[in-house]
């Protein structure tokens, strides 16, 4: 394995779009392009007292779109329940919202939203297997996959499945494939490495006093449909709950941006300064993590789109309990400087 180059951003690096227009903004929402709009739907927040505070948690059903070069979201419509934590990924008709749940129940429900630039249109897809939400996944090629997760609100170990789905065929559904070598988890990072997968990070549960203890993992792995899994070079430190699917660059490094490392969960949101901003980069032909600059912000439960030549990162948690409405933007061009 070689020496990790050094890897930094190239050109503009982050520019601010217009707020979601929610005060408090969303933790875990769907999110993708469709239609050349943004789309963000769902999302769970605290609009009043933190959770520190005695505050409870909502859930949303709402759904915006941000067509390009408008300056404020727009709302599109309503999903048929509130729901978040779930995973979304981009297809050639529209955004798949997969999964998810709200505090009482999850779902194994797969929707597909799609905007014409008039109107929001939904379809049903393929439901999963069973019922999950805080699982981790993305799109490589025609498969979409799916992995981790739980599939109630109280419980206290991780789902060990690992399910794709072949949008390509007519009346496909989810096949099971072999589980990932690691501990189950929640809220692990996922994106496309070449034909393959990798998953990283994440949490793996077991039962505390009155709910679930995490144990902050930095494991990573890929998988490759014609040899199964490989374990690869672990990241640096855990990034729990970056966002996710993972930004790709052109030249095929996968890019964490933020993330939870584990190192200030005793503290609370009043105490809590925040999740790590540093940006890691894997490169899956060197197999090795590299620094590759800081970003503007810092968040976790956030999910991701391309859109306009940028990665997107709309949204998420600011530290626990603490959402944010903004939405940013990153060049996803890298170039290597120096490295052996």
């Amino acid at each position: 394995m070689r020496a990790a180059p050094v890897v930094r951003p190239s050109g503009p690096d982050w520019i601010r779009l217009p707020s979601v227009p929610d005060p408090e903004g969303f933790a875990a929402p769907f999110a993708g392009v469709t239609g050349g709009a943004l789309l963000l739907a769902g999302g769970a927040n605290f609009p009043g007292p933190r959770p520190w505070e005695g505050g409870t948690k909502v859930w949303y059903d709402s759904i915006y779109v941000l067509p390009p070069g408008a300056a404020a979201w727009q709302a599109a419509g309503r999903l048929p329940a509130p729901c978040a934590y779930g995973l979304s990924v981009p297809l050639p008709d529209g955004v798949a919202c997969i999964g998810g749940g709200d505090a009482r129940t999850h779902t194994a429900r797969v929707q597909v939203l799609s905007w014409d630039g008039r109107a929001l249109r939904r379809r049903e897809g393929p439901p999963l297997p069973g019922p999950c939400a805080f699982m981790t996944g993305a799109r490589v090629g025609s498969r979409i996959y799916v992995l981790g997760g739980i599939d109630r609100p109280d419980a206290t170990t991780a789902r060990p499945d690992f399910w794709a789905w072949d949008f390509t065929r007519p009346g496909g559904g989810w096949s099971a494939l072999p589980p990932l070598p690691g501990p189950a988890r929640i809220l692990a990072l996922a994106g496309a490495a070449g034909e393959g997968l990798l998953v990283a990070s994440g949490a793996s549960l077991h039962a505390g006093a009155g709910k679930a203890e995490r144990t902050y993992l930095a494991d990573a792995y890929v998988y490759d449909p014609a040899r199964g899994w490989r374990r690869v070079a672990d990241l640096p430190r855990p990034a729990v709950a970056a966002p996710t699917p993972l930004p790709v660059t052109a030249d095929g490094r996968l890019l964490v941006v933020g993330g939870d490392d584990g190192t200030r969960r005793h503290l609370d949101g009043p105490g809590h300064p925040g999740f790590p901003s540093d940006i890691l980069a894997y490169d899956p032909v060197a197999d090795c993590w590299s620094p590759a600059g800081e970003a503007p912000v810092s968040r976790a439960t956030a999910p991701t789109a391309e859109w306009q030549g940028r990665w997107v990162v709309l949204n998420g948690e600011r530290r626990p309990g603490e959402r944010s409405p903004e939405v940013w933007a990153g060049a996803v061009g890298l170039k290597a400087e120096g490295g052996a």
